[in-house]
């Protein structure tokens, strides 16, 4: 079996590495009550050179995630043909160049935000898929909505107007695998909440990373983002 260590991972690890960890999760997923097959992962490339990132899309991965608007453009300018997402904290002022690069930006933090990059995407003729984070925890090292005011009357008016697709959050660093699934749980009930008040569906849960990925899809995660499991320590 490969151990995840230091040096860039071949093509063969990160199929292998990525093969193993879907197939553990799925079975997480459908042991805990949810659709095994509603579930992706997104590898995380932030830090990792062109090269491993060429190497997992020739390995088949091609679902792929950055933190920073201008860390991706590079990366992105030379494999188009991958997934991008965006996983970390987005500027406003670097809304229409995320618009412009990625298919699904997870990091809405605000109702302004929401609105803003819903107008740019009609402008640029473009249909990022958009999901708002929520701070569950209250943390005040960690962006995000505060719970309270993701089912407040501007949230629900706003959702109802642009559509994103769902929720994401952070657990806190170290958590214990029962702290994490707390964590998660409240997401996903807040999320049917706000269904039940905005009238509309909203499929997907993005949480979860490598500590506690296991946790999140027990919980109902539809996209987890791992970066370490799949890639080792960053370059």
């Amino acid at each position: 079996m490969d151990i995840v260590g230091a040096g860039p991972p071949s093509a063969a690890q990160i199929r292998d590495r990525y093969e193993r960890l879907l197939v553990g999760l799925r079975a997480a997923a459908e042991a805990n009550g949810h659709d095994p097959g509603r579930l992706r992962i997104v590898a995380v490339t932030k830090t990792q050179p062109l090269g491993v990132v060429r190497a997992a899309v020739g390995a088949g991965v091609n679902r792929l995630g950055e933190n920073r608007v201008q860390e991706a453009e590079p990366k992105i300018a030379a494999i188009p043909e991958a997934e991008w997402h965006l996983v970390g904290r987005l500027q406003s002022n670097k809304a229409r160049r995320a618009v412009r690069l990625f298919a699904t930006i997870h990091s809405i933090d605000s109702v302004d935000l929401l609105r803003r990059v819903a107008a740019i995407a009609q402008e640029e003729d473009s249909h990022p898929a958009l999901l708002l984070q929520v701070n569950v925890t209250g943390e005040a090292s960690k962006a995000g909505m505060p719970p309270g005011e993701v089912l407040a009357s501007a949230t629900i008016e706003a959702v109802r107007d642009v559509g994103p697709v769902g929720l994401m959050t952070i657990a806190p660093m170290g958590a214990s695998v029962h702290e994490a699934r707390a964590v998660f749980a409240d997401l996903r009930l807040l999320r049917d909440r706000l269904e039940q008040a905005a009238g509309i569906g909203l499929p997907e849960l993005s949480m979860g990373m490598t500590a506690d990925a296991e946790s999140a899809v027990s919980e109902g995660a539809t996209l987890v983002r791992i970066g370490t499991a799949i890639f080792g320590p960053r370059l």
